[in-house]
């Protein structure tokens, strides 16, 4: 054969096909082109280089091998559909004369001609619309933008390597497909469909005992560090149960439809069940992959976009007051009111220095330390084995509670006042190593933003306290650490360069003043202003990633849509000519379609609600973590986000049944 056959064979072949080839290569494109966009965001010497941009940089980082992992099960499920497909042709091909090696040739230029295209087009996109994704990421993380145009060379070779081992992978399974089946069977196979599965009830029951085990965990988890690794147990449950509850326990559901003589034996029910149950195990596993996509892009875009809108909300909880100052000292007696109004004096000095004035000030002392609760006991000590109850505790005096927040309560022995804002107790008297016993006269939400309740992985619990010398002197006997600080946060009336400035004052005086005081081992200085940029970086960032993967696990959802209406409505074919040759109306048909249709289509999307309504909880819990507790946003962010979401699956929906009719030759 000369030696043009195989490439114009191959080509001519994906443009008689190009239903299936098409959407196949569109969607390889969208996946290429997000991944150098992406891998070039991740090294750029740009966001390195801007404050917090290293922050950026780690968590798009995070995201490439998510998105190449993804591109990799995704492009090889999805070609097993355009395989299928073509299967025919393959088997004509055999029988009339070409051999297992001039069709693997054939699969070879298929492959390189859509790797080819694919993987150039995907770069092409990349490269052009890459300014326009880091503006867009830039805008979201509100910091300086830069308009030079570069391309990443290093990304542009590891795309071009990644996506050709991918391709590579693909074309061996599809030519060990080919190769190990017989020609006779691949002739056949379009219209032989799978055989109806039994109604297998050990799997269906294990299916849904997944669920209803990863529903309780996400519903009884308080503790946001447990939280984490039952997360991704839950998860894994989640996934196992979906693909057990959709191929097993849906065969059980027709099964137990088809014994119902009443329901079963009416011409519609008839044939969407029979229809159903036919095919269920393929069906069941493409349904429980969009059902999993679904959820991902739910959780992903709500959790994300709840983050990057609570923001500013974190901040001011992090970040009281313009300048927020905190002093460390190795032992409490050292602040007294000699060094207060010292320090006051300087500060305010600095500050009328830079231009500003002190305003709306707020100082207490605190003492903060760790402890592993068990009911009502928090036990001191100094090695953690886990995270898990792992409690900070921070007791601050009653004289300053009253001062700051304007109250005049007395407290008796003992008596404390409790804040929780990450958790949840309810006990009438908390204990330190079963033995220090503090009775609980109420609990209250008036309190201020602590910074350090906001600033720790593991949640905090606020103690008021008539004497705060009492639980230090404590935990002095105990030889247990403790963090004795004063606190000293105001706002400035400053701009941000100014800001800048004061804080460099700042910085030395605070410096000078450790000098001098030998008893400072620390302080840590935040300027809200400054430290926003952080915030904007990470969450924004978060919420980039969050938008780039449920746009790519969007488009996997609809491909695989696409692709199963065309195989079914190319198996079901010759069904429907059959069934109007026995009598049956295409009306008739197509109402039985629609009823089918609708069953299909919308259970992933009723499950993926179901598994979102569930796991509402425990994310909320994980996004204590960063201290978001605000449900009502969290809530609106998830509601709205799943309505737009429905939205969309249902223009899917109208789009690929008009093109299932249009095979099947009902519309």
């Amino acid at each position: 054969m000369k030696a043009m056959f195989y490439p114009k064979f191959a080509l001519n072949s994906i443009k008689k096909n190009k239903s299936l080839y098409i959407p196949y290569i569109l969607t390889s494109v969208l996946w290429i082109m997000m991944f150098y966009i992406i891998m070039s965001l991740s090294t750029s010497p740009f966001l390195s280089n801007i404050i917090m941009g290293s922050g950026v940089v780690m968590v798009l980082s995070m995201a490439v091998p998510v998105i190449l992992l993804f591109s990799f099960f995704f492009l090889i499920y999805t070609n097993s559909f355009l395989i299928k497909q073509r299967n025919k042709e393959y088997a004509l091909y055999n029988i009339l004369g070409m051999n297992r090696k001039n069709i693997t040739r054939i699969l070879c230029w298929d492959t390189a001609i859509v790797a080819g295209i694919s993987i150039i087009a995907g770069l092409a996109m990349g490269i052009l619309l890459y300014k326009m994704a880091e503006l867009g990421l830039i805008n979201i993380i509100q910091t300086e933008i830069n308009y030079s145009f570069d391309i990443n060379v290093g990304s542009v070779l590891k795309t071009i390597v990644f996506y050709s081992i991918i391709f590579i992978l693909i074309l061996i399974k599809s030519i060990v497909k080919i190769n190990i089946t017989n020609p006779i069977e691949l002739l056949k196979s379009e219209n032989m469909g799978e055989k109806p599965p039994k109604a297998n009830w050990i799997f269906g029951i294990f299916g849904a005992l997944c669920l209803i085990v990863a529903y309780y965990i996400a519903l009884t988890q308080k503790n946001p560090m447990s939280s984490i690794q039952m997360f991704f147990i839950a998860v894994a449950l989640v996934i196992i149960g979906t693909f057990s509850l959709f191929e097993y326990g849906s065969v059980i559901l027709c099964k137990l439809l088809q014994k119902n003589k009443k329901y079963y034996y009416k011409a519609n029910h008839f044939i969407s069940v029979s229809s159903m149950a036919y095919r269920m195990r393929r069906n069941g596993s493409g349904l429980a992959t969009i059902c999993i996509l679904s959820t991902m892009v739910l959780v992903m875009i709500s959790s994300s976009t709840c983050l990057y809108i609570g923001n500013e909300e974190l901040i001011h909880k992090r970040y009281p007051k313009d300048v927020n100052l905190e002093i460390r000292f190795s032992d409490i007696d050292s602040i007294d009111n000699k060094f207060t109004e010292k320090l006051r004096g300087i500060i305010i000095k600095e500050t009328e220095k830079s231009g500003g004035t002190v305003t709306e000030e707020m100082n207490y002392k605190k003492l903060i330390f760790t402890a592993v609760q068990s009911d009502n006991n928090f036990k001191l000590t100094e090695h953690f084995n886990t995270l898990e109850n792992l409690y900070q505790l921070i007791c601050v005096d009653i004289n300053d509670y009253n001062r700051i927040m304007s109250k005049d309560i007395k407290l008796g022995e003992n008596e404390v006042l409790i804040n929780t804002p990450r958790t949840t107790l309810d006990f009438d008297e908390i204990m330190i190593n079963n033995e220090f016993k503090l009775k609980v006269k109420s609990y209250t939400d008036e309190i201020w933003s602590e910074g350090s309740s906001a600033m720790t992985i593991f949640p905090s619990i606020i103690i008021v306290t008539n004497d705060l010398n009492k639980i230090n002197n404590y935990l002095l006997k105990q030889n247990t650490y403790s963090d004795i600080s004063y606190v000293y946060n105001f706002n400035d009336g400053l701009e941000l360069q100014q800001e800048i400035q004061l804080r460099d004052n700042l910085y030395g005086v605070l410096k000078s003043l450790r000098q001098e005081q030998t008893n400072i081992p620390s302080y840590l200085l935040n300027i809200k202003s400054i430290d926003r940029k952080d915030f904007y970086a990470l969450y924004g960032g978060l919420f980039f990633i969050g938008i780039i993967l449920s746009i790519l696990f969007v488009s996997a959802a609809v491909l695989i849509i696409y692709y199963k209406q065309i195989v079914e409505g190319y198996e079901d074919k010759d069904k429907f000519i059959i069934m109007q040759k026995v009598g049956m109306t295409k009306k008739e048909i197509q109402k039985n379609v629609n009823s089918q249709m609708l069953t299909v289509f919308f259970f992933p999307l009723i499950m993926a609600g179901v598994h979102l309504l569930f796991a509402f909880p425990i994310i909320k819990v994980l996004l204590s973590l960063f201290d978001l507790t605000n449900t009502a946003l969290f809530m609106t962010t998830t509601i709205v986000s799943f309505l737009v979401f429905a939205v969309f699956y249902i223009i899917i929906y109208k789009i690929t049944t008009k093109l299932y009719l249009k095979i099947v030759s009902l519309n």
